[in-house]
């Protein structure tokens, strides 16, 4: 008979065998990694006051249940039951469960509501930005742009029987998809992303590559979506030179020479793939959570802020002395 009694080390969590897992590397990476000091103060204006009803939860606190979420791709029920069921979760947030309960759904989906109406987001991803140009990932003169759709549902089966109204269909190849475009500007020499626009799916990629650029640059790299807007470039960056892909028109096919200078320009463009694919595969943003573009545009704002903290998490900790 196979005797399943657990000891009492094995209950209490003084277990004789332990591995430091991935998760935990990871946590405790990023734990030194993000700016807590300062994005707390970002946000602290916006944050409920003690006296005003019932006591607030910490504020770092939230904001690093709210960077789990993001990290995990955990909805707010499902990271609230991550903390109560993982010990290196709890660390990372500073949950002790002997003094306080983890944060509720409710408590979270209040916080994140707080951010999207103060349009956090998007300030926090400069601060981000400025936090890593203040310790030496200066934006350089070249910058690669390209789009990826983020699926949405589009059943109808729901309360409204509708589809969401903010995001639209939009045809890539053979295949049709429904949902947003996250359209980014990244450095070329960091992969660091320094400009995101989110916008409805059918939104053509060359129509927002000005608000792409930061208007230094010398060299713009894009794919086929963006030939064609060499003007558009130059509104925003006078001094740019247009590397975007060549595109065949109609019948008339590529000629050779056309061609060695894509397979030249792709192997600089192919960068942004990195980090676009850091949002979509690592962190699991590949579709939307919630209906509308601002709340999905505002987790994509912090996404991008914390690929970049990733990205050069490893050279932050060396900077510290780590």
């Amino acid at each position: 008979m196979n005797n399943k009694q657990m000891t009492l080390t094995g209950s209490t969590g003084f277990e004789k065998y332990t591995k430091t897992t991935r998760r935990a590397v990871f946590l405790a990476e990023m734990d030194r990694a993000v700016p807590w000091a300062e994005l707390c103060e970002l946000i602290r204006p916006a944050y409920p006051k003690a006296g005003d009803g019932r006591p607030p939860i910490d504020l770092e606190l939230m904001l690093r249940v709210y960077f789990l979420q993001q990290w995990f791709n955990l909805s707010d029920p499902a990271v609230e039951e991550a903390l109560y069921d993982s010990a290196s979760m709890r660390a990372f947030a500073g949950v002790d469960l002997g003094k306080q309960a983890a944060p509720d759904e409710s408590t979270v989906c209040r916080f994140r509501h707080l951010l999207e109406r103060h349009g956090l987001g998007r300030k926090i991803f400069a601060r981000v930005g400025g936090y890593l140009q203040a310790r030496g990932w200066k934006v350089s003169n070249g910058t690669i742009v390209d789009a990826t759709i983020i699926s949405a549902p589009s059943s109808t089966k729901n309360a409204d029987g509708k589809r969401d109204p903010e995001m639209h269909q939009t045809r890539k190849g053979k295949d049709w998809f429904f949902g947003m475009k996250a359209h980014v500007g990244v450095d070329r020499k960091s992969k660091l992303i320094h400009s995101v626009v989110a916008t409805p799916a059918n939104v053509a990629d060359g129509n927002v590559v000005g608000d792409l650029l930061h208007g230094g640059e010398t060299h713009v790299w894009g794919d086929a979506a963006y030939a064609g807007r060499t003007e558009r470039i130059r509104a925003k960056a006078p001094r740019a030179k247009d590397f975007t892909q060549r595109r065949g028109r109609g019948y008339r096919y590529l000629s050779e020479y056309d061609r060695w200078i894509n397979r030249a320009r792709s192997r600089v463009r192919a960068r942004v793939e990195h980090s676009i694919g850091l949002i979509k595969r690592v962190f699991g943003f590949s579709k939307v959570r919630y209906r509308g573009i601002e709340k999905n545009a505002n987790r994509l704002f912090v996404t991008c802020a914390l690929a970049n903290l990733f990205m050069v998490r490893h050279r932050l900790l060396r900077l510290q002395g780590a």
